[in-house]
Parts: C-alpha cells; sequence; structure tokens
C-alpha cells in the first residue's frame, strides 16, 4: 500500500515538475538574466561605454554560441524542475500515507491541505525572514547561519501548520466558520511576529523596489502552484486507482482474520 502510495507521488511530482521546469526556463531565467544586467549595468556603465565597439566585432561570433547557451540552460532547468517535482512528490505521498486519518476534509480536499501545510512549511515560514534573493543582493549573514535561519523557520512553520490543522479540525464540526477563524490565528500570528520582530539581512542592491517585489511575487506564485499541481496530481491518481481513505483501510485491517 505504501509503495502504491510512493509511486503516485512521484508521478504527480514528475507531471508537476515538468510545469515547473518549463516555467524556470521560459520565464524565471529570463527574467534573472535581466536582473542580472540591470543589476550589473548599475556598477559598470561607464566601463561598458568604452567596450561598445569591440562588442560589435564579437557580436556575430558570440550569437551562435548564446543560442546553444540558452538551449542548454533551458535543459537543465526542465531536468531540475522535474527531479524536483519527485523529490517533493514522494515526500508528498509518504506525508499523506501516514497524515492522512489527521488532515480534514474528504477525498481530494485532503491532498490540498497538506499541500497548503507544506508550503507554509518550506516556503512561506522561511521566507518571512529570508525571502527570495535577487542577482546583486546584499546578504548580512554568512551561509551558515543563513541556513540555520531557514531551518528554524521550517520548523515553526510545522508547528504553525499543524496548530492551524489542528484547531480547524477540533471545532469546524460543530461550527466551520469558527474553525476556518480558529485555523487562521496561528498563520496571521506568524505573519504579524516575523514582520515586526525578523530583521532585515537582505539588502536589494541596485535593483528598484517594484522589481525586487515583482520577482519575489512569481518566486511565491510558482512554488505555490508546484504544490496545488503535485496534490491536484496526486488526488487525481488516487481517485482513479480507487485508494481507499486510511479509515477504510483502518477498519479493514482491524476485520481481517
Amino acid at each position: 500500500m505504501l509503495a502504491d502510495y510512493l509511486k503516485r507521488g512521484v508521478v504527480a511530482g514528475a507531471i508537476a515538475g515538468i510545469a515547473y521546469g518549463a516555467y524556470v526556463a521560459l520565464v524565471a531565467n529570463p527574467l534573472v538574466g535581466y536582473m542580472e544586467t540591470r543589476a550589473e549595468g548599475g556598477d559598470h556603465a561607464h566601463a561598458g561605454e568604452h567596450a561598445h565597439e569591440a562588442g560589435e566585432h564579437a557580436h556575430a561570433a558570440g550569437e551562435g554560441a548564446h543560442a546553444v547557451s540558452e538551449a542548454t540552460t533551458a535543459a537543465v532547468s526542465i531536468g531540475s524542475g522535474v527531479l524536483w517535482g519527485i523529490l517533493l512528490g514522494g515526500a508528498f505521498a509518504l506525508a499523506f500515507y501516514f497524515l492522512e486519518p489527521a488532515l480534514p476534509g474528504r477525498g481530494r480536499v485532503k491532498a490540498y491541505v497538506l499541500a497548503a501545510a507544506g508550503f507554509l512549511t518550506v516556503s512561506v515560514a522561511p521566507w518571512l525572514v529570508l525571502p527570495p534573493t535577487t542577482p546583486g543582493a546584499e546578504l548580512a549573514f554568512d551561509p551558515t547561519l543563513r541556513s540555520a535561519i531557514y531551518a528554524g523557520m521550517m520548523a515553526v512553520g510545522a508547528v504553525v501548520a499543524a496548530a492551524s490543522v489542528y484547531g480547524y479540525g477540533r471545532l469546524s464540526p460543530e461550527n466551520r466558520p469558527l474553525g476556518v477563524g480558529v485555523a487562521a490565528v496561528p498563520i496571521v500570528a506568524l505573519v504579524a511576529v516575523a514582520t515586526v520582530a525578523a530583521p532585515t539581512i537582505v539588502e536589494t542592491g541596485a535593483l528598484s523596489a517594484e522589481l525586487v517585489t515583482a520577482f519575489r511575487g512569481l518566486t511565491v506564485l510558482s512554488q505555490a502552484a508546484l504544490w496545488a499541481l503535485v496534490a491536484a496530481c496526486f488526488g487525481w491518481l488516487q481517485t482513479r486507482a480507487g485508494a481507499q481513505p486510511a479509515a477504510e483501510r483502518h477498519d479493514d485491517l482491524l476485520m481481517s482474520p
């Protein structure tokens, strides 16, 4: 049974990974390249004027190499997206197998609840302190400390997600609006505390605030879409395979001789 869940998770992750890799190749990579050019241009505008004439002679020869480089980068991006999707889908399937009884809702709703909890844990909570890094940004702390902060915020995010799910599960059978309100309290508290208490550890450099905001917004939306697509594909595969809910599996085990 666990192996079946894992297989569906890997397939769901591969499908989501293809979509995510295509997004990285077609949207994220060009945006990062543009931002890198803008960041470097702010520091090297005068030097670029003197090199303009020499660059014209090398332009024709460099076009072919640039096209090959872009194709290679796109292939690597899609491949990396698929690998990340498979890893995420496998972890999602394992978590769903063990946590399904505690997840509120029925059918595919449970998969979306788990995806939302995972997104909050892995991305949202850490990004409240360590937002997605933009090209040319100056980071205040060394990589080891940043990794420790990220891991710590993931732990906080997991606790907040568990508290939200528990609160909703306890109160929603009697009063669903109250359950939704109670579930939102830990999330709102996390955002409020992090906004007030978190230090500013990332300087955006020469890039405009609007461009940085757009980049971070796209990063958040792309990760949210990845989690949602994994949940949607996994839920569809579960339904197609006629997988038993956790409660039915438990009953079958108790009744079997």
